[in-house]
């Protein structure tokens, strides 16, 4: 076999595992390895028909499905490289991926096909492949029906780009993040080794698999391994819980507010979770009533940290460790080194604060098209900077003090807020506008905007919601817009946000 990468992956779980089922999705949906295997080798044939060649991209705008998982595979058995979409976004933001990723093929759920037509009124599409049939369009199942199975025969090799993952940009626009071969396998067998990941596990995907996190550590990790996802097309918790009984399921990856979502729910005193036994949380810290509220039910979290440029294992807290080491995002993953660093890029000792940074085979190789801002992210000795600052206990655990990147975690969402300020510039009546995260009982946090206006102009949460709808995903519109008089600034005229959030997100 010419695939050393994750093109390879379920023809050799075809051959260990072939009835071992791979995917449960809906009422009664059910994939085994085998089958799994060979609707990807006949998606990939459905793509080289289409035109995708080695190095092409592959677009995908879509829910949780077993279509996700078949256009993934066969994108990369055929050397071409995999960008999912993010499905909350505005048109102007998937024009954006679509443009920058020059993807030549765009596979989407049918569901998409008003948020696309938006797109195509203003920008050109590429040709684009339903993932179910209707409206006289051929879509993948039919396609694949005529389609034999069989590797491509493509030679891949690890360091060849697998994904581009589009992350918030602190400058306006998302980058897009190249990810390896190399970089998605030493995420999952992170995972496998740190959360001990076993080909018993069932898996219930909760999250959007077009979150690198959903992607990188979770469903990756359990098909290496053998073990079974329970695919949902959206978090709802009562449904969530119903699938952890009747699935059995061992596995459950989320945010905090998907977990209070679900402690919250009135079916989760009578839920059957004996089967569970690993909780990964990312994103932000997981409050104490909600630690409690599991540990009530005899679940604890592992906890972690990572981002997007490291596919995205970063740190993790093993699940004994999460009261001891309560506030700690944890441990260097099993493959990964992090240090702290002065600016000097001197490591720092224990208790001392400085900026967090990572070195492993789970790195990104770059920014797609942003050879500038990729030279900026690593040290001279190729660390690849976070921009996070923190520190390291006696005991090696990292905490985090800070993000120096000003970047807002709204429920498990990363918003960068220039690419909010950028359009609120264009606001009418707004002379200039900061962007803060503002502390949230639901979702952690909420973007806030702090704004001044024009002589004569009147400026509220509303108008400014209704400018940027269809503009920005909702999550990013501030929730509030406060009118002040000035903004404060350094002599240099940036203005800090350190004394907009002392002032209103205390």
């Amino acid at each position: 076999m010419n695939d050393q990468g994750l093109g390879g992956w379920l023809a050799r779980r075809r051959l260990r595992s072939p009835d071992k089922a791979a995917l449960l999705h809906g009422e009664d949906g059910r994939l085994t390895y085998k089958e799994l295997a060979d609707a990807t080798e006949r998606a990939a044939a459905v793509l080289a028909s289409q035109g995708v060649s080695r190095g092409d991209r592959v677009a995908y705008l879509g829910e949780n499905s077993p279509g996700f998982i078949i256009a993934l595979f066969a994108t990369v058995q055929l050397g071409a490289v995999f960008v999912p979409i993010n499905t909350r976004l505005a048109p102007p933001e998937v024009a954006h991926i679509l443009r920058d990723s020059a993807a030549s093929l765009l596979v989407h759920d049918v569901e998409f096909d008003e948020r696309l037509a938006a797109v195509a009124a203003e920008h050109a599409l590429p040709p684009s492949l339903p993932t179910t049939d209707g409206d006289g369009r051929p879509g993948f199942p039919s396609l694949m029906r005529d389609a034999a199975p069989g590797l491509p025969g493509v030679r891949v090799a690890p360091a060849d780009p697998a994904a581009i993952v589009y992350t918030s940009g602190t400058t306006g626009r998302p980058k897009g993040a190249i990810l390896t071969h190399q970089n998605l396998t030493f995420v999952s067998l992170n995972c496998i080794i740190d959360y001990d990941v076993t080909s018993h596990d069932v898996a219930l995907m909760i999250s959007p698999l077009f979150h690198v996190a959903s992607l990188g550590m979770g469903a990756l990790p359990v098909l290496l391994q053998g073990g079974t996802l329970v695919l949902e097309k959206g978090f709802e918790p009562g449904a969530a819980l119903r699938q952890i009984q009747r699935h059995r399921v061992t596995m459950l990856s989320g945010v905090p507010t998907t977990y209070m979502m679900m402690a919250d729910h009135p079916d989760w005193a009578t839920t059957d979770l004996s089967s569970l036994d690993k909780l990964t949380c990312g994103g932000s810290a997981v409050p104490t009533r909600i630690l409690t509220a599991y540990e009530e039910r005899g679940l604890a979290f592992a906890q972690g940290y990572g981002m997007t440029e490291t596919a995205p294992g970063g740190t993790s807290v093993p699940p004994a460790m999460s009261r001891e080491k309560q506030g700690s995002v944890g441990l260097p993953q099993f493959f990964l080194d992090v240090r702290v660093a002065d600016e000097d890029g001197r490591t720092l000792p224990a208790g001392e604060v400085g900026e967090v940074q990572v070195s492993g085979p789970n790195v990104f190789a770059g920014y797609l098209n942003l050879p500038e801002a990729t030279a900026a992210a690593f040290t001279a000795d190729g660390w690849f900077r976070s921009g996070d600052l923190g520190y390291v206990d006696a005991d090696g655990y990292l905490f985090i003090s800070g993000r120096s990147k000003d970047m807002i975690i709204s429920g498990g969402e990363n918003i960068y807020p220039a690419e909010v300020e950028n359009l609120l510039a264009d606001v009418p009546g707004v002379a200039a506008a900061a962007v803060i995260g503002v502390p949230d009982d639901r979702w952690g946090e909420v973007p806030w905007a702090v704004v001044t206006v024009a002589p004569g102009a009147a400026v509220d949460t509303t108008t400014v919601a209704a400018f940027l709808d269809g503009k920005l995903a909702r999550y990013k519109i501030p929730k509030r817009v406060v009118v002040v008089d000035e903004l404060p600034r350094t002599a240099s005229g940036k203005v800090l946000k350190a004394e907009l959030r002392e002032r209103f997100a205390a």
